[in-house]
């Protein structure tokens, strides 16, 4: 590819993203030298190797080569025998730590998880585990090695720490001693390798020593005394020993690396790619970019795609073709529209995907391989060479028109611009001629209309227009294949406020030809339009249609599913109410054979078959009746707020709430229920508790006077109640038991689920009614009764 191409399309600002994605420097350098390559079997490795780093950064974050520094010097030092600083070799030992955690992190540690083309990288990796911990047991730093290093070392340091110990032992008895009158200041200080202390400079024959410095007034003198010079000299000695000893430490780790140079070296180069391809990888999860399909017929399909230099939340998608019907596209329409934009869309698009970077469009982008992209783009004046704009755009087609072929992208941006119209446009005309009788892939703009009347009328060459919204002055950016672009200035001239017979006198000036090539552009844009709202409106229609056969789906499953699981609750209960009517029968037929075999009174026969009686009634009880007639017709009148009714569809009781309305729809309170009911579905009942019985007596005034004593039963039943409601309708039984002096009563309330009848409980046990309670016997109800005893 040449330079200048690479240039024009602003290939290396794509270039510049790349490297700020690369963690480390060698990593950075390939991505420095990233070309576009041509052969397609290496550009499809790369972008594979590109897609897997892509998904991989998705589902386990970035990895980090910052660790791979360049030690290729390094090497070649151990190759031939030569001892690395600590600096160097914490280097590796870094580089080999930065390969073991990329080893850790190119593991599959799930069963789900794909094998990719970064498998083999991985792989390749060899940390050398123990050359790392052996170097950094030793090495603390560039500028420190560990006193565990060696024995010879650390027996050193000790040696030196204790001289260290007497100097300053026997400094501080001088300091704090007989010479601190002597001094400038009572501290310890060092001059080169050696312990001194200040003495003022007229008490220097007070001090016996070596003066090793003075201060720059001349007023202190450095004195090193006799009494640690020999301590000090022990000391200097032990340093060239601990050098001594700190070099043979690094003479042996540059002989236990060299034994792994050839790994060190391998984890060096594996590492940079892979922070070459996880920068690509990184940046096409930047962009939302997508493999692009690559084919070698010169076919380019463009869907949506966006050109990666603009801002990603005004950036308008384009979808283009080129290379499969035709060879040649010309684009046309207003400045700003976005012409160029597209132009350099194709041919960015073209290089970035053929040097293994992902392309910001959608899925199933189709790029081909070319072998070189010429471009003719922007303004190419130049006043040192006195060369015009056509003059310049001329040289440059020139200098390409002699090397392109088959194999090449050529762009054109304002083909024949910058000269006499005609002209120019014949010349255009003819240039774009040459290539399309070649095979030359080619997209050019132009404002040319006789370049839109070539298009229309040769096969192979194919229109497309930037859209321009009249109405707001404004591009739209989109990109319309097919339809050739207005220039739209009549309008546009008239919306600026250019008046009006001015606009009409230009249009007199137009030939016949010309006014009706507009006329056809301006019906065509109107019919583009039209079918775009139509297309619209129907794939609106689409979406609605799949809506409502979805909810409709799901309707149905969840209607399905509610009939099963009724039919099997209902098969259920029949089975249990004939498993119990089985027991039932096969009990009363035992006991018809004890009853006839025994000498039973009747009395306990009566009782039996009342037992029987009442479980029949019980089951009956548990039924859904079918919904009542009401026993006469009542009028809205009848019905009074706080009249206590029956809902015949419901089943359940309630209370009036509101008077019927004009329809006879009232609302009714039943429990935490409330609903709205017709009043032929209601029937006014007596409002009296189930527990109190029919027997009464008339008073002298013919009304109706119930006794307690007489009327209450020995059982309440609160079957299909809920706690609440049937800890109301208890706690009014219990008084009225009470008043009547029963001794005890029986509580019905089921099994269920058994929240009932803790509640019941949890009541009974705080009511002072109450002396005792517990659950029926076998024979009395079982779980399902609960016998109180009152007090």
């Amino acid at each position: 590819m040449n330079k200048k191409t690479l240039a024009k399309l602003e290939y290396n600002k794509i270039i510049e993203q790349l490297i700020e994605h690369a963690s480390s420097f060698s990593g950075k350098e390939l991505c420095r030298r990233l070309k576009p390559m041509t052969d397609i079997s290496a550009i499809r490795s790369a972008q594979d190797e590109t897609a897997a780093a892509f998904t991989r950064i998705v589902k386990k974050g970035r990895p980090s080569f910052s660790g791979c520094n360049p030690v290729n010097d390094s090497i070649r030092r151990l190759e031939i025998g030569g001892v690395l600083g600590s600096g160097e070799l914490l280097r590796i030992c870094k580089l080999l730590e930065t390969a073991g955690r990329a080893r850790a992190y190119g593991r599959h540690d799930n069963a789900d998880e794909m094998e990719d083309c970064l498998d083999g990288y991985f792989e390749q990796l060899n940390p050398v585990t123990i050359l790392v911990n052996e170097i950094r047991r030793c090495v603390i730093d560039e500028d420190e090695i560990s006193d565990d290093a060696s024995p010879g070392l650390k027996h050193v340091r000790r040696a030196m720490n204790q001289i260290n110990d007497k100097v300053h032992a026997t400094l501080s008895n001088m300091v704090n001693g007989s010479l601190r009158t002597y001094l400038q200041d009572p501290i310890i200080t060092m001059r080169g390798d050696r312990y001194c202390i200040p003495v003022k400079a007229e008490y220097r024959s007070q001090v016996s020593g070596m003066i090793h410095d003075q201060s720059a007034t001349g007023s202190t003198l450095f004195i090193e005394p006799m009494a640690v010079v020999k301590l000090n000299n022990d000391l200097k000695e032990l340093y060239g020993q601990e050098q001594e000893e700190i070099q043979k430490v690094l003479a042996r780790l540059s002989a236990d690396a060299a034994e792994y140079t050839t790994e060190i070296h391998t984890c060096y180069t594996i590492l940079r790619q892979l922070d070459f391809i996880f920068a690509k990888g990184a940046l096409a999860l930047d962009m939302n970019a997508s493999q692009p399909i690559f084919n070698t017929e010169g076919r380019i399909h463009i869907r949506e795609g966006r050109h990666p230099l603009l801002d990603k939340k005004n950036v308008v998608p384009i979808t283009l073709t080129l290379g499969d019907t035709f060879d040649l596209l010309i684009v046309t329409g207003p400045n700003t529209g976005g012409k160029t934009v597209s132009l350099k869309t194709v041919g960015l698009f073209t290089l970035m995907g053929q040097a293994g970077l992902h392309i910001p469009a959608l899925d199933r982008s189709e790029l081909a391989v070319f072998h070189d992209v010429y471009a003719d783009i922007g303004d190419e004046q130049s006043i040192e060479q006195s060369l015009s704009t056509f003059s310049s755009h001329m040289t440059n087609i020139v200098s390409f028109l002699k090397q392109v072929d088959e194999h090449s992208l050529v762009l054109f941006d304002e083909l024949g611009a910058g000269t006499d119209p005609t002209e120019g446009a014949a010349l255009a005309t003819s240039i774009l001629n040459h290539l399309h009788s070649r095979g030359i892939r080619t997209m050019a703009t132009t404002h040319y209309s006789e370049l839109k009347v070539y298009a229309l009328s040769t096969p192979g060459v194919e229109n497309a227009s930037c859209e321009f919204d009249v109405e707001t002055l404004r591009p739209t950016y989109r990109l319309l294949i097919g339809i050739p672009g207005k220039s739209n200035a009549f309008a546009i001239a008239s919306r600026l406020g250019i008046p009006d017979y001015i606009i009409e006198d230009a249009k007199t000036h137009l030939t016949e030809q010309d006014e009706s090539f507009e006329d056809i552009l301006t019906n065509l844009e109107t019919s583009r339009k039209t079918l775009d709202k139509e297309r619209e409106t129907i794939a609106a229609y689409k979406r609605e249609i799949e809506r409502l056969k979805m909810e409709t789906s799901q309707k149905q499953e969840k209607l399905e599913a509610q009939r099963d699981r009724i039919l099997r609750e209902a098969n259920e209960k029949a089975h249990a109410i004939l498993e119990d009517a089985k027991e039932t029968a096969d009990e009363t037929m035992r006991n018809f054979h004890k009853f006839g075999k025994a000498n039973i009174s009747a009395a306990e026969m009566e009782k039996e078959r009342e037992r029987l009686r009442k479980k029949m009634a019980k089951t009956r009880s548990g039924m859904t009746p079918e919904p009542a007639k009401p026993k006469k017709q009542y009028k809205p009148s009848d019905f009074k707020l706080g009249e206590s009714v029956k809902v015949l569809s419901m089943n359940l009781t309630g209370s009036v709430v509101s008077l019927p309305d004009a329809k006879g729809n009232l609302d009714v309170q039943m429990g935490i229920l409330r609903s709205k009911v017709n009043i032929s579905d209601l029937e006014i009942i007596d409002e009296k508790p189930n527990y109190l019985q029919k027997t009464a007596k008339r008073t002298g005034k013919g009304k109706i006077k119930m006794n307690k004593s007489l009327t209450v039963a020995t059982e309440i039943n609160l079957l299909g109640k809920t706690v609440d409601e049937a800890v109301a309708e208890l706690d009014k039984y219990l008084d009225d038991a009470s008043l009547a002096h029963l001794s005890s009563v029986r509580i019905v309330h089921g099994k269920g689920t058994g929240a009932l009848r803790q509640g019941i409980h949890k009541y009974l046990k705080r009511q002072k009614h109450v002396k005792s309670f517990r659950l029926g016997a076998f024979g009395e109800g079982d779980a399902g009764v609960t016998i109180a005893e009152l007090r």
